[in-house]
């Protein structure tokens, strides 16, 4: 690593005439053909940077079909090298690989379909729905509001794609909404700020199937005849006892199975433990727990504790929620920002005072959550712990409305952005994500609610919970965090499955 940071030094003291003057330079963090993988490896490296860094990442491709991952930087190659050596040391605390000066050429921008832009958020909001009716959910899937300033939005279709085949998107796009009096355009990527997407768009509008004693008659005809009469939880310290039925089993013993292939095959190590637990919220039975009652790092997946904390002070009258608290509640969810989490983490009276609140107020919940830091630089959060157990009490709790501000905190976790739960996976488009993840030198994690729906209409939600944790920091973290990442999906996807069965989902 010391030869590795004497090079970069070396390059980025070299006098500008060793270049042409007139030639640009980028920094490039990864190269990859899988998409996803740049996605997730972007994903965690804007949690490691300011907002205002984080705008400047950009998905590249190059002509060999690979996709990267570059700060648009465009200057001299005396501070590009400054700023790679900055940044190289960044990534390196964090148990990640050197980012690379190269020179700005041999790579192309990427684009997005763009169906309009202004400052009216409501106004493309109702563009929205008008272009998810008539594009479908192939499109709905991809379809964003960002912000591209302060004041101003825009409405796309997040193609990522090469200017040419974008544009004959466009056009034909723009022909099956011209009597919506709908335009098109195209748009170069630009990793802003999604403000809403499908699942902010489809929350709430759908049915969800609660059974209850009064409404028999009327889901008799939608619902399974195997599924239970709708009964008030208790919150008891497990949630709920393991189910004793077939299909409760089955999902647990398929996890089993598929861990110990991966470990079989090398593809998780003797040092790393993992955590799944899925709880059905149709059914309120329990289909796995696994080492649901042991202690993880925590990670981003404390945030929306942290959240609840704030909010109930809010409730209390010793806080408002205003736009400054909101704007920082969105960056610290749906962004995962450090910087926006510890403002939240101060505004309710630091990680102790949140810790009391949580295990004074809502001690049914949390059996065995402790939050006693405040996010350190680079992410590296290891003391705050919570139980796989402590995070599906609080899901079921957000579910029921049992929590203040129950609904804004769902707004939050379904804000659009990276997920282990549904992203890159098999998992119809149109399913509803309500999810945080979390990810640490040592720790890859996702908690949250997946709501998929039937030929009908009808929705089934579950909570599932992933946490894979090792011992030892990985000597390429970047690798393992994607590769571990995929873990979970592959569990989710498995997790999708047993429900479809259930239920007979999409």
């Amino acid at each position: 690593m010391f030869i590795r940071f004497i090079m970069i030094l070396l390059f980025a003291l070299l006098p500008c005439g060793a270049y042409s003057q007139s030639c640009q330079y980028d920094l490039v963090y990864i190269w990859d053909k899988n998409l996803d993988n740049v996605l997730d490896y972007q994903d965690r490296l804007a949690d490691m940077m300011d907002p205002e860094d984080a705008a400047n990442l950009r998905i590249v491709r190059r002509d060999k079909g690979e996709f990267g991952l570059i700060y648009n930087h465009n200057g001299t190659s005396r501070s590009a090298g400054q700023l790679m050596v900055e940044h190289s040391m960044m990534l390196s605390k964090a148990g990640m690989v050197d980012c690379f000066a190269v020179e700005d050429k041999g790579y192309y921008e990427l684009y997005n379909v763009s169906y309009g832009v202004g400052p009216n958020l409501e106004s493309l909001k109702k563009l929205y729905s008008k272009v998810y009716q008539y594009l479908g959910k192939d499109v709905g899937k991809n379809l964003f509001i960002e912000q591209v300033s302060p004041d101003r939005y825009t409405l796309i279709y997040r193609r990522r794609g090469d200017r040419t085949s974008t544009h004959t998107v466009a056009r034909r796009h723009a022909r099956v909404l011209k009597r919506q009096g709908v335009s098109t355009a195209i748009v170069a990527e630009r990793n802003n700020p999604v403000v809403f997407g499908e699942s902010s768009h489809l929350d709430g509008e759908v049915p969800v199937v609660v059974i209850k004693e009064s409404a028999k008659k009327e889901t008799d005809a939608k619902v399974p005849p195997s599924v239970p009469k709708y009964t008030k939880p208790t919150m008891s310290p497990k949630v709920v006892q393991t189910s004793s039925s077939a299909k409760a089993k089955n999902v647990e013993q398929a996890i089993e199975a598929l861990i110990k292939d991966l470990r079989k095959k090398g593809k998780l190590a003797s040092d790393e433990r993992t955590g799944w637990m899925v709880y059905d919220l149709t059914r309120r039975e329990s289909l796995a727990d696994i080492n649901g009652e042991i202690r993880f790092q925590a990670a981003s997946m404390i945030k929306p504790f942290v959240a609840l904390a704030f909010f109930h002070r809010v409730k209390k009258g010793e806080l408002i929620y205003g736009p400054k608290s909101r704007r920082n509640m969105e960056l610290m969810i749906q962004r995962s920002n450090n910087k926006a989490t510890n403002w939240v983490m101060r505004t309710a009276g630091g990680p102790s005072r949140i810790n009391d609140i949580l295990r004074t107020h809502y001690k049914d919940i949390f059996k065995n959550t402790v939050i006693t830091e405040y996010i350190p630089p680079g992410g590296r959060t290891y003391k705050n712990v919570a139980l796989p157990s402590d995070y599906v009490r609080f899901l079921l709790a957000l579910w029921d409305d049992e929590l203040p501000y129950s609904k804004e905190v769902r707004r939050l976790m379904s804000l659009p952005s990276r997920d282990r739960l549904y992203d890159n996976t098999p998992i119809p488009q149109g399913t509803l994500v309500y999810n945080k993840t979390g990810s640490t030198a040592h720790l890859c994690g996702d908690m949250g609610i997946l709501v998929p729906r039937d030929k009908s209409g009808n929705r089934f939600p579950y909570a599932l919970v992933g946490i894979i944790q090792r011992d030892s920091r990985p000597d390429d973290y970047g690798n393992w965090m994607l590769t571990r990442g995929n873990v979970i999906r592959q569990v989710s996807t498995l997790v999708y499955k047993e429900m479809k069965k259930q239920y007979r989902l999409l």
